[in-house]
């Protein structure tokens, strides 16, 4: 039976990407695990495997193409003995089209209004929906034995790449499977208490036409946007600022760059100091080291420190993670790796998403201070500003110290203001004090 290769979820929050190269051509035999294409989404482009075998009979999306939505058909798949001839394409485009949206996500019964004339509460929803949005990555064999079998696909448990659900799976599965009850209620729970906003005018109203450039949008700048502006909207930002004295920090960082001689295997900066503090101080304050759900808060064991990198199309904040267990040198090597391989779009998802904490760096740009927004699911992010010469009074006179200020952003319903402000002291005492962290 011929079946639809389906756009890939290659993350999370990808809905969207660019085919950007086809690594086979109709007629060619392919098996699970075999790499089919390359997919480039806003951050990275990667590898697309197959899931089930047969062989190539249509390619529906030509390469390069942009805008293609996740689960949208991109080639057809031959099953054993099949002709490419004989396959309605558009048939089984509708066909698959139909199963995916037999699938889709129900929206959920709205809770009754409470009546002004009654003091009772009102009563919940009789059921919670079956789904809840979250997107259910299998193969659309797996999805036809499955509709077949009277299972609920979304219940099991995939053995694919990246964990997606293939024929195997569904095969081993019993007929009638349900969503486990914790999970569908999990799924019920609104995403977030946010309000709505309403839309602002578009810019182009204000200007005649002949005196601006309109430069479209790439995919990067879209998620930007969406992601930063429900960031900003729906967690309560808060900011704290504090000044470090680096006069300890630049003779250290000098020492260790001239004692490991011109062919380095390292060359410290600042900001490597920065990062390595940052890790230290979220190990001896957990409640910062956090994330927030809906029904808890999440302390991490460890302290994964992404670092803001500026693309020349965007923005993305790789992650250095357990980074409280490594050296200023690892740290250093790992974090231009990272950055080396972000700006040629490299990085695998894993590679830059959740992490527990964010450090964005401005100071080269002589930037003295600014606040950053919050990357969720992190709580709490710090806005580096550039060491300067400063006048700054100790003991009763008045000196020329090279000082920075570190401004943190907090999420108010993570981590309380004098939280926030003890992670501060330490992380100050960590910049000002390097041999402390030796400790």
């Amino acid at each position: 039976m011929a079946t639809n290769i389906l756009m890939p979820a290659l993350s999370p929050t990808m809905e969207e990407g660019k085919l950007a190269r086809w690594l086979v051509k109709e007629g060619d035999t392919v098996k699970s695990g075999d790499i089919l294409a390359e997919i480039e989404t806003d951050k990275a482009t990667m590898e697309f495997e197959a899931v089930d075998e047969g062989r190539i009979g249509k390619i529906l999306v030509p390469e390069g193409s942009e805008g293609v939505k996740v689960n949208a058909p991109i080639a057809v798949l031959l099953g054993e003995g099949e002709k490419a001839g004989a396959v309605d394409i558009p048939a089984a485009m509708k066909d698959i089209s139909a199963a995916v949206k037999a699938e889709a996500p129900k929206p959920a019964a709205p809770a009754p209004k409470a009546e002004a004339p009654k003091s009772e509460a009102p009563k919940a929803a009789a059921s919670a929906p079956s789904q809840s949005g979250n997107r259910v990555f299998a193969s659309p064999l797996a999805r036809r034995i499955a509709a077949g079998k009277g299972i609920d696909i979304a219940s099991l448990a995939g053995t694919g790449p990246r964990g997606r659900i293939v024929k195997a799976d569904v095969e081993n599965a019993k007929p009638g499977a349900a969503k486990p009850v914790a999970a569908a209620a999990a799924s019920a729970a609104p995403a977030s208490g946010g309000v709505g906003v309403a839309a602002l005018p578009d810019a182009k109203l204000f200007y005649k036409p002949e005196d601006y450039e309109e430069i479209p949008h790439d995919s990067m700048r879209k998620a930007i946007a969406k992601r930063l502006t429900s960031a900003k909207t729906l967690i309560p930002h808060y900011y704290l600022s504090v000044d470090c004295d680096l006069t300890a920090l630049m003779a250290t960082r000098e020492a260790l760059n001239a004692a490991a001689g011109k062919n380095a295997a390292y060359k410290l900066s600042v900001n490597d100091f920065v990062m390595k503090a940052s890790a230290m101080a979220l190990m001896k304050h957990p409640d910062v080291n956090a994330s927030w759900t809906e029904n808890s808060i999440i302390r991490h064991r460890h302290a994964d420190v992404g670092v803001a990198v500026a693309l020349d199309f965007g923005l993305i904040t790789p992650i250095v993670f357990k980074a409280e267990t490594k050296g200023l040198a690892e740290i250093s090597n790992e974090v231009k790796a990272l950055a080396a391989r972000a700006k040629e779009k490299k990085l695998k998802p894993q590679e830059y998403e959740g992490g527990s904490f964010s450090v964005s760096n401005l100071g080269m740009f002589g930037i003295k201070n600014f606040t950053s927004i919050i990357n969720p699911p992190q709580s709490c992010i710090i806005a580096v500003g550039v060491g300067e010469e400063r006048p700054v009074v100790k003991d009763g006179k008045i000196e020329i110290a090279t000082m920075m200020t570190i401004t943190m952003s907090c999420d108010h319903r993570v981590v309380d203001g004098a939280t926030g402000a003890r992670f501060l002291q330490t992380l100050k005492r960590f910049i000002e004090e390097p041999a402390s962290m030796l400790l």
